[in-house]
């Protein structure tokens, strides 16, 4: 399934916790911990969000999880030299 929430997080957009549990058919908090997996394993890192106060003024606003509280997740240069399943190297 780590596999799969990379392919989702590769994909174009901003993707919210919710939205990700949706497309993988799981719990919000099981998607939180497999990002924590993936991150300790270097595929993905949480960034902070640098918007500020400017949510409100952001076309993003609606699906992006800072606004939210929630972290934002990037991929890393790991993840793009991946065949998504991971660890196997392209």
């Amino acid at each position: 399934m780590l596999d799969r929430l990379l392919e989702v997080l590769g994909g174009r957009g901003s993707h919210r916790l919710t939205d990700l549990a949706q497309a993988l058919d799981t719990t919000p908090a099981m998607v939180e911990m497999m990002l924590d997996s993936l991150a300790r394993m270097g595929y993905v890192k949480p960034i902070e969000a640098a918007c500020g106060d400017a949510c409100d003024k952001c076309s993003m606003s609606g699906s992006c999880g800072a606004g939210l509280g929630g972290r934002v997740w990037v991929l890393t240069e790991k993840s793009r030299g991946v065949d998504r399943s991971v660890g196997g190297e392209r």
